[in-house]
């Protein structure tokens, strides 16, 4: 626990100037509060005897002060105390609120730094380290769990300062004031401990449960909300809010025993702040009546109690946030921790020579545990500027297979060269900067067709992006918009149809102008004569090009160079378009389903 938060800790940066002056600050708050009961206590014993000054030192040289300015009127002593408790609050209040401003920068910077990093870890992760989170894992770390962190830090340096402090003086100044009454307050520290320590024990499982359930929760919520027109286009919100329901009810049910548990705090606080109430009252009522002890002390003694107890109750406070936090700051540190399975060489070469392509005795699974492959003994040959096509059935790879090309994924067994050197020798922005992948989910982002279009390249011209779309048969859509290409894309591009996205989406990987240019599956939601004029104007446009075009459709592949046959994650075949069709089993029964609707001749 204590690792995980100084590792936190050191997130802080250049707001650490406030953490440092922020418990400074509530040091001064406290000695003015402590130091107001006791000057208090002075000034009734003052009236209260005839104006006669107390043995305290320091009531000795305040009174000695005001009686050097204004001599033999006790009047002007009393005046003198009110001015001096007035502004001991005053300054009391001064310092609390520039701590609270102090404390804030603080812990908003140290939230602000440790989401920064936390997003900058996230962007680095591989596929591989993504899967293992997950999504909805990720996205909990970086919200509810930094603004429990942020919250326990904040109480670190304020509250858990001010606290202590506020307990130690009190105690010492109600033994100077009060004597051997003030010992009945260290009675109460043992059945505190007690208490917190068992409240603790039983809480903490719970939270480690608690944020997992968390976790769940918010993959509900995620998966609705992105796949919201499937589920009303299935009337299925009913089935969603139930799943939702019971991520919730699980949730709440572990929140309501952990505060069930944690119930229990406050009562232990209140009986002991009541009992030791109770016993100073008794015994102070008896010990003025027989004279052991003054009013003015008993006052302050009084004052000084309601201290020692509220302080023993911040720190319980402290204590369950830092319960509660100590899981969000393991889970936290967890992706802090987290070495991506993908990083650059010491050497990287800093150059794609061409689009050359070779994977040699390929396999691949996607987790270490995981008992078969899904890629298995690939060997496959793609000559710079050929068109190849992928053909397969659902689950056989299709994906996999060139998602290992821009090292997405690294392979598990084998290599696979780009440019005749292998992809893991590549600076990882070089080679992905030469390798323009359009993915089955396109996904287009908030912001102007513009906008969108320049995350192939920020510094394109409006020609090259009019260009590209134009060879991704794009520009006709865009100049039927009003803003044409100032159009804004909602987020996700809810605003355009799904093949309007694909095209898009195409415009912006032919931007990068790659070496390599990946479709998988990505004109599947246009029609067969705009699909057939995107692949003539990358033969006519871009002939330098690898391209590599999955497909379910024959006529999407059928004039590429060479066609290959995956199934169950092995090469069933390579060939042309005429080769396959008398040759290969698989690539026949796909092309007679498709062109005579499933009748065998």
């Amino acid at each position: 626990m204590i690792k995980n938060f100084k590792q936190l800790a050191s997130y802080v940066g250049k707001y650490k100037i406030y953490a440092i002056l922020t418990p400074i600050i509530v040091s001064l708050e406290v000695v003015m509060e402590c130091l107001i009961p006791f000057f208090t206590a002075d000034l009734i014993t003052y009236v209260q005897q005839d104006y006669v000054v107390s043995d305290a030192i320091l009531t000795k040289w305040f009174i000695s002060f005001v009686e050097m300015i204004i001599p033999d009127k006790p009047l002007a002593v009393v005046g003198g105390y009110c001015i001096l408790l007035v502004l001991m609050a005053l300054c009391s209040l001064t310092f609390g609120a520039v701590a609270g401003i102090t404390c804030s920068r603080a812990s908003c910077g140290f939230a602000k730094n440790l989401r920064s990093e936390l997003f900058d870890r996230t962007q680095s992760f591989s596929f591989e380290n993504v899967d293992k989170f997950s999504t909805s894992s990720l996205v909990t770390r970086l919200t509810t769990d930094v603004t429990n962190v942020q919250q326990s830090f904040m109480m670190i340096i304020r509250t858990a300062i001010r606290s202590p402090l506020m307990f130690i003086f009190s105690i010492i100044m109600s033994i100077i004031r009060g004597g051997a009454m003030s010992l009945i307050f260290v009675v109460v520290i043992p059945i505190l401990l007690f208490g917190l320590i068992t409240i603790a024990r039983k809480a903490m499982p719970i939270f480690k449960k608690v944020f997992k359930k968390y976790d769940a929760l918010n993959e509900s919520v995620q998966e609705n909300v992105h796949g919201m027109r499937v589920v009303k286009s299935f009337v299925r919100e009913e089935h969603e809010s139930e799943k939702f329901e019971v991520a919730s009810g699980n949730v709440a049910n572990d929140f309501l025993k952990a505060d069930k548990i944690l119930a229990f705090n406050d009562p232990i606080m209140l009986f002991c702040m009541y009992a030791v109430m109770t016993f100073v009252c008794l015994f102070g009522s008896q010990a003025i009546v027989t004279g052991d002890i003054i009013i003015g002390e008993f006052s302050a003694l009084l004052t000084y109690g309601m201290q020692i107890l509220m302080s023993l109750m911040m720190l319980s406070m402290i204590f369950v946030m830092i319960t509660m936090s100590t899981e969000c700051a393991k889970r936290i540190c967890e992706v802090l921790n987290e070495d991506t399975t993908i990083k650059n060489p010491e050497n990287p070469v800093m150059k794609v020579e061409n689009g050359d392509i070779d994977f040699k005795g390929v396999s691949f699974k996607y987790s270490q545990r995981a008992e078969r492959f899904a890629l298995s003994d690939v060997d496959l040959h793609i000559k710079s500027g050929q068109t190849v096509g992928v053909i397969g059935g659902t689950g056989s790879a299709k994906s996999t297979l060139v998602q290992l090309i821009p090292r997405l994924y690294d392979a598990t067994v084998g290599q696979v060269l780009v440019g005749g050197v292998d992809v893991k020798d590549y600076d990882l922005v070089t080679l992905r900067d030469s390798v323009s992948m359009v993915l089955q989910k396109n996904v287009l982002f908030s912001g102007t067709i513009k906008d969108n279009l320049r995350w192939g390249n920020e510094n394109a011209t409006d020609e090259e992006m009019e260009r590209v779309c134009k060879l991704a048969c794009a520009d006709e859509f865009i100049q039927s918009f009003p803003d044409k290409y100032d159009t804004y894309i909602e987020q996700g591009g809810t605003n355009v149809s799904g093949g309007q996205k694909q095209r898009l989406c195409i415009a912006r990987a032919l931007l990068k102008k790659p070496k390599i240019l990946i479709l998988d599956d990505s004109t599947s939601a246009v029609d067969t004569r705009t699909d057939a004029m995107i692949r003539r104007a990358f033969a006519e446009e871009i002939p330098d090009t690898t391209k590599i075009i999955i497909a379910q459709r024959i006529s999407s592949v059928e004039d590429a160079d060479i066609i290959v046959i995956l199934d169950d994650g092995k090469i069933d075949g390579i060939g042309t378009h005429s080769e396959l069709v008398q040759s290969n089993a698989i690539y026949k029964e796909i092309y007679e389903s498709q062109t005579k609707g499933g009748k065998m001749e």
